[in-house]
């Protein structure tokens, strides 16, 4: 989970259906990159309704896939996949991921929040495979501009 909550990141989100909190990295600007281990269907949703700012999630299968899930205050969301070559093995259906319209997502994502993405870094994560998801996880946080993300 990477937000800019206005008051404390893990009430906050255990307030919107997140559990299994963990750990939560300080970027610059405020920008909070935490851990979690599993959230409600709303979760995110809700999180973006009660601090009023954007939120970017990525939930993992086996440390092998991501699956982004990202929401502005205003409802413009995306979605994504992280190490495609590996979900294949997962057998999960490509082409409900489809590349084009997640870079166009995130971009208008990071527009909203007020950070400069890199839209070929985007693609890169978003087309990318390593031997972890998240690596490509945080390839796709510096492409979005999060400053202090590295």
């Amino acid at each position: 989970m990477t937000t800019r909550p206005t008051g404390e990141l893990h009430q906050l989100m255990r307030a919107a259906g997140f559990t299994g909190i963990d750990d939560t990295e300080t970027l610059a600007e405020n920008w909070q990159v935490t851990d979690f281990a599993d959230a409600g269907r709303r979760s995110l949703a809700n999180l973006v309704e009660q601090t009023r700012e954007p939120a970017v999630m990525v939930s993992f299968l086996d440390s092998d896939v991501g699956f982004i899930e990202a929401l502005t205050p205003d409802g413009n969301s995306w979605e994504g996949l992280l190490n495609r070559e590996m979900a294949k093995s997962y057998e999960i259906p490509l082409e409900h991921f489809p590349i084009e319209p997640a870079v166009a997502g995130a971009l208008a994502w990071s527009a909203a929040a007020g950070l400069t993405p890199d839209e070929e870094a985007i693609r890169q994560t978003l087309t990318g495979s390593a031997p972890f998801a998240t690596e490509l996880s945080s390839a796709l946080l510096v492409a979005l501009g999060l400053p202090g993300a590295t």
